[in-house]
């Protein structure tokens, strides 16, 4: 008997194999899921903070520098010393947070002397001069040398392009303060030519170093005066003047704009002439390694960083200097009196950002697991049925000389306890490889869950009730309350991950993870139920036609529907997971795209354009710029001007209608303003929330009223512009009014919440606008320039969206590879008894055309039913999960990004399935040739 088992334990050996394979992988993917997420999340983060300080340092340090004293020796090299032994100390750590991880590198310290007026060859020039720590060394010079600290006239050195340009040689000499710098008047000379080449920061950060740029006003810019004219009505809010504005620039000869390296000496002496107050700029970049990346990721990582951050904004300034708390200028750098260290980041906002989409990104990555998980698990559960179905006879024989049903399931465990083993190891040693951070125990309960499977089958298939083949209605009435119950828990997990969202904070989050597994067998159960109805009225149909195959295919396939519930299973949950990523994948393409050019609002923005209207100016008339318009936006406070009644805070903004109509002639928003009509002194509005239509309105602004008048509602389409973009966040404020900025031209300027500038144009070049932002005046704001290329490629370069896409695509690719195999056993597992229908019909004359159409009747409604619940479940996915799941946290654009679906991947999935399916019938007509009667039939069986 013990050999007789041995024998049938080797032909099972296939099936056991494939057991421990499935065990592996369970195990594999169990374990290493946590670890993988904080190691997609260490890379993505890494790859947020170099890229939030691409375009500048993602912290700054600066200090206010003062004329230095008359008696002071050597004030420029005691200047550079000091700069270089600040930003070594900034650098050490020793005026930073201990626990801000990383390091923080030294990017350059900069001084910068702008606006100092010359006459070169080729014309008027506007030269800001610049000290740099890092600018090129000697051999960085194609001619000529670096300026030199200690020089009796000051030496300047200029790029290749900027020589050529302005017509300059080295050993050329230049008069400096020709109508700039007032106070300004010295000799410069022309020492050194250096080479722009590369990819330094320094380059792209300081374009007016590379290259000179000759102002629109020329006719070689190619300006238009219209664009020039709306930037013009910075000041005014869209007045008449700014057409003078443009006029009167046009006619003169506008200098050249172009910048120069010198000595920190020549700054000084001809800051000391002007009596100017400077600024010294110290950049700093965070670098994490991938330990501290992967630590800092997580929500406690994100915000002890964020904690660190502003601990070392407090340390550094008392760590330079103590006294600057006290008021006044009580510091020094060098020989100059300065004030207190200034600390700025930008990467708070970035770590805000990350969070809140890293957040939604391990929803995407736990429903690639949970698929996975959830079709790895069938199919270890139809393994397991099948290696029962193979032994199953000769276990009811077993019983029937007296074994028991646990011994026979302790008997199954221990052929199965090998394959554990080895599962377990081989999953466990794949799952170490992820990194640290492993969960070995949840590897552990997926591996003996997974082991238990073929002894549970095996008991509950050879226990006494099983034998006795018991049909009553009690099984009926199981059968109902377990639907009903799954039903009820799958809509209790929807609706708690809708009232509660994520628990992102705490990692990832099991709720999330289960919901797809129990819409899954929902979706199961409820195609279970429903699909048998049309195939049943089909099989009606086909009875009342003559031949018999399609009437048995049909009204088998309706009968066998329950016993498909594993197929279904895997079928329905491997498409849902697979459409759902699709439908992400295809959501946040499209969606980043749109939220980017929302963001913009233009092919350009310069945000800050009405606290700097002349860069507003130099901007519009820039090269390849053909249209801008102006757009503000004003924080009241409005009430009912007959009753009094507030509103609260209020977003009232204004557009320049006639340049925005010009620039954009399918603008939303200037066709809505252009139709405002006259208000009788007060200004006309159309708002969206709160005052209603013919509601006069008041507001307190700068010190008079404000008298506003609702003409008509703002429709979401022109709330919705994206020439407002630059004006507030993605979320729409909850109350908005829109008008002309022709009608508040008696505002003034510095009473605007924002002002933008946007520039459209097919020509437009970032180098050529990034140079015109100002260094035109100390202390002045050079606001932010936006530029739409810029932000595209930001968006496709963000390894956030691609790394959710690659692990989701991952999971879901082997997924289909387990699907496919968990197919290919469940059709061997009820293979038999489509055989023994066929068998029988050969036996009265069926051919083998009828005998492939019968066993294809018998599948398809089947793959039918799976392929529209799974689709159906992959596209409600995103509905069902709500605020769960807010793909407009990557997108940034206004409202909820529209769904846009992968329907070429779509429909492969289903004609896979479809496949498949059609394979499945081929080789079962062709095995079935090979066949009788006798060899599937068995005097006295009854499975049938």
């Amino acid at each position: 008997m013990k050999r007789f088992s041995l024998r049938g334990v080797r032909g099972d050996l296939p099936l056991l194999a494939c057991l421990a394979l499935l065990t592996a992988l369970l195990t594999a993917v169990t374990a290493a899921a946590p670890a993988f997420i904080d190691q997609l999340a260490g890379r993505a983060f890494a790859d947020r903070l170099v890229q939030a300080q691409d375009t500048a340092p993602g912290v700054t340090y600066s200090v206010r520098l003062e004329v230095a004293p008359e008696n002071a020796v050597d004030p420029g090299r005691r200047l550079a010393e000091a700069m270089t032994d600040v930003g070594d100390e900034l650098e050490s750590f020793s005026w930073a947070s201990p626990q801000l991880p990383g390091e923080l590198r030294t990017d350059s310290a900069r001084f910068v002397l702008p606006g100092v007026d010359t006459v070169t060859e080729a014309g008027p020039a506007r030269l800001s001069l610049m000290h740099a720590t890092d600018a090129p060394r000697k051999g960085g010079y194609v001619e000529g040398r670096p300026p030199r600290a200690k020089a009796g006239t000051p030496e300047i050195a200029v790029s290749a392009a900027t020589r050529d340009g302005l017509k300059l040689r080295v050993g050329q000499r230049l008069e400096l303060g020709r109508g700039g710098q007032q106070g300004i008047q010295a000799t410069a000379v022309v020492v050194g030519v250096f080479a722009t080449g590369g990819d330094a920061r320094l380059w792209r950060q300081e374009p007016l170093l590379v290259a000179p740029l000759k102002s629109a006003g020329s006719a070689e810019s190619g300006g238009s005066a219209e664009s020039a004219g709306s930037a013009g009505s910075a000041e005014s809010g869209g007045s008449a003047g700014s057409a003078e504005s443009g006029g009167s620039a046009g006619s003169a000869e506008r200098p050249h704009q172009a910048m120069a390296l010198t000595a920190p000496g020549s700054i000084l002496e001809l800051q000391a002439q002007a009596g100017l107050r400077l600024s010294v700029q110290w950049g700093m970049r965070l670098h994490l390694n991938e330990a501290e990346a992967r630590q800092s990721a997580g929500a406690d990582g994100r915000r002890e960083l964020q904690r660190a951050l502003v601990e070392t904004g407090e340390v550094a300034p008392e760590q330079f200097c103590d006294m600057a708390m006290f008021g006044g200028v009580q510091c020094r750098l060098g020989m100059n009196p300065s004030s207190g260290l200034e600390f700025t980041s930008r990467l708070p906002v970035a770590l805000d950002e990350f969070g809140r989409q890293w957040g939604q990104g391990q929803a995407v990555v736990a429903f690639g697991f949970a698929t996975l998980a959830v079709v790895a698990l069938a199919a270890a559960v139809v393994t397991a049925l099948l290696a029962l179905r193979r032994r199953l006879d000769v276990h009811r024989l077993q019983r029937a000389r007296g074994a028991s049903a646990f011994g026979l399931a302790v008997a199954r465990a221990g052929h199965t306890l090998p394959g554990l083993l080895l599962g377990l190891a081989a999953g466990l040693a794949a799952a170490s490889r992820v990194g640290e951070g492993t969960a070995t125990g949840r590897g552990v309960l997926a591996a003996f869950g997974c082991w238990l499977l073929l002894p549970l089958v095996t008991f509950f298939a050879v226990r006494d009730r099983a034998l006795l083949r018991e049909r009553t209605s009690a099984i009926r009435g199981r059968r109902a309350v377990a639907e009903t119950a799954l039903l009820l828990l799958a809509a209790a997990g929807v609706w708690a991950l809708r009232s509660r969202g994520t628990s992102a904070e705490a990692g990832p989050d099991p709720l999330l993870a289960a919901v797809p597994a129990l819409l899954g067998l929902a979706t199961v159960v409820v195609l279970v139920r429903c699909y048998p109805l049309p195939v049943r009225l089909l099989a009606r149909v086909a009875a009342r036609r003559r031949g018999t195959v399609a009437l048995i295919g049909l009204l088998r396939a309706a009968k066998e529907a329950p016993t498909r519930a594993l197929a279904l299973l895997v079928l329905v949950v491997t498409l849902a997971g697979a459409v759902f990523g699709g439908l992400v994948a295809g959501t946040l393409a499209e969606g980043r795209v749109e939220g980017a050019r929302w963001r913009v609002g233009a092919d350009a923005a310069y945000l800050g354009a009405g606290f700097n209207p002349a860069a507003a100016q130099e901007l519009a008339r820039a090269k390849g710029v053909e249209h801008s318009a102006r757009v503000g936006e004003l924080r009241i406070s409005p009430r009912n001007s007959s009753s009094g009644a507030p509103y609260g805070s209020t977003s009232l903004l204004g557009v320049d209608t006639e340049a925005l109509r010009t620039a954009a002639p399918d603008s939303a928003a200037a066709h809505a303003t252009a139709a405002l009509p006259a208000s009788d002194g007060a200004v006309p509005v159309l708002a969206r929330g709160g005052p209603r239509v013919g509601e006069r309105l008041e507001a307190e602004l700068g010190g008079r009223k404000l008298q506003l008048k609702v003409t008509g509602v703002l429709s979401d389409a022109a709330a919705g512009d994206r020439a407002l973009g630059p004006l507030h966040t993605a979320e729409l404020p909850e109350r908005l009014l829109l008008t002309d900025l022709r009608a508040l031209r008696g505002v003034a300027e510095d009473q605007f919440e924002q002002s933008a500038l946007l520039l459209y144009g097919d020509g437009i070049r970032a180098d050529r606008l990034r140079s015109l932002v100002p260094r035109t005046a100390p202390d002045v704001s050079p606001g932010e320039l936006l530029i739409l290329d810029e932000e595209l490629t930001r968006v496709a370069d963000d390894d956030l969206v691609g790394a959710l896409t690659r692990a989701h695509t991952a999971c879901t690719a082997l997924a289909v590879v387990l699907a496919l195999l968990a197919l290919v056993l469940e059709l061997l597992l009820s293979a038999p008894a489509r055989g023994r229908t066929a068998a029988r019909l050969r036996t009265m004359g069926l051919g083998d055309r009828q005998t492939a159409v019968l066993h294809l009747l018998q599948l398809l409604p089947m793959v039918l039913a799976a392929v529209v619940g799974g689709t159906a479940l992959g596209l409600a996915l995103p509905s069902l999960l709500g605020p769960a799941l807010d793909l407009g946290e990557f997108t940034g654009g206004p409202g909820d990004p529209g769904l846009h679906a992968d329907v070429l991947l779509t429909v492969v999935l289903g004609a896979g399935c479809g496949l498949l399916v059609v394979g499945a019938v081929g080789v079962e007509t062709w095995l079935g040739r090979r066949r009788g009667l006798g060899a599937v039939l068995r005097v006295g069986r009854g499975d049938e």
